[in-house]
């Protein structure tokens, strides 16, 4: 969510004609992120995010904005796009497809509990229930056939240690991914980022007695169709993890997989492969930084990523004894 396209205040105000959301009041870049040009825009009708995609095509983009208004209307919280006035839910600034979606309430918990790990993993069952009848199908672009074309482009810039350890589970997962155990793993629209600023927790409602309460999942721009168990994988990586070390919290981890199986129990397939998918989502996103470290665009206020974080995970989850298990829900 950097900018790497700027927008004027004349260039808004013809593209907003094209909206039912009254004047502009304020509009301002977003720092954070590495992939859209994205703007926080406040009218008199209320608050939203403007988003340029600067990578995503015009046929790529109903997928995730079709996705999003699919789990709103099923009360999963998450950004809502909104309509122009020919019923489009993007159109053209800059000669590239942009949007404007609903802006949630609450702010990123950076250093989660258990409580925030149980919410986040209560909704991501409920999140993944709600997209069983979806009726659109888009793998996610970055798993495996991604992984494949990326990793030769990086391993010129990387040691012998960290070319071998990139390789190795490259051939692994290859192997995992064409197994039978992988392909009767259940599966179905997922976020495929669920980050910790992924995520926002509104201010605690007093009278529930809940003293954590979950504002909702935003950033669908990398979401796509896999194995619910990767989704589960990436999110227990990121919210679970110490930042440090990229040592599992054993209690997050409990927190947050406990909750998830109220909503929606894991197969015997997925208990059995839960070290697999820890270290496939940990890959993932090593491969990802490690190409947006090594070969970055440019763009204002952009900050890659440190890759190293997701090589200390991936170490980490290849041990598998030091992994805290899949709890079982009575």
């Amino acid at each position: 969510m950097a900018v790497f396209t700027a927008v004027t205040e004349h260039e808004l105000a013809q593209w907003m004609r094209h909206y039912d959301l009254g004047d502009v009041v304020d509009f301002r870049g977003i720092a954070s992120g590495i992939e859209n040009s994205n703007f926080f825009l406040t009218t008199t009708r209320g608050e939203y995010v403007l988003t340029i995609f600067e990578k995503l095509t015009s046929a790529q983009l109903p997928f995730y904005l079709d996705l999003m208004r699919h789990l709103a209307s099923h009360r999963v919280p998450v950004p809502d796009p909104i309509p122009r006035d020919d019923g489009a839910l993007f159109g053209m600034l800059h000669g590239k497809p942009t949007a404007i979606v609903t802006k949630l309430e609450g702010a990123a918990q950076l250093a989660p509990t258990t409580e925030h790990c149980a919410e986040v993993g209560h909704m991501l069952a409920r999140m993944h229930l709600a997209g069983r009848d979806f009726p659109h199908h888009q793998p996610n672009l970055r798993s495996l056939p991604w992984w494949q074309e990326t990793v030769p482009s990086v391993l010129p810039f990387l040691s012998e240690a960290e070319r071998e350890l990139l390789s190795s589970e490259l051939a692994h997962q290859h192997a995992f991914f064409g197994s039978s155990d992988y392909a009767a793993l259940p599966e179905g629209p997922c976020h495929c980022d669920l980050f910790r600023d992924n995520v926002l927790f509104a201010h605690a409602d007093p009278a529930t007695g809940h003293e954590v309460r979950l504002g909702g999942f935003f950033d669908f721009y990398f979401a796509g169709c896999d194995k619910w168990l990767f989704d589960v994988a990436v999110t227990v990586n990121d919210w679970c993890s110490d930042l440090a070390t990229g040592h599992l919290d054993a209690a997050r981890v409990e927190a947050l997989l406990r909750a998830y199986q109220t909503v929606r129990p894991f197969t015997q397939e997925e208990r059995r492969h839960w070290s697999d998918m820890l270290r496939a989502g940990a890959y993932r996103f090593w491969v990802s930084r490690l190409y947006d470290f090594h070969m970055p665009r440019a763009a204002e206020m952009l900050k890659p990523h440190d890759p190293t974080h997701f090589e200390r995970i991936l170490r980490e989850r290849l041990n598998g004894s030091a992994l805290p298990g899949v709890p079982t829900c009575n």
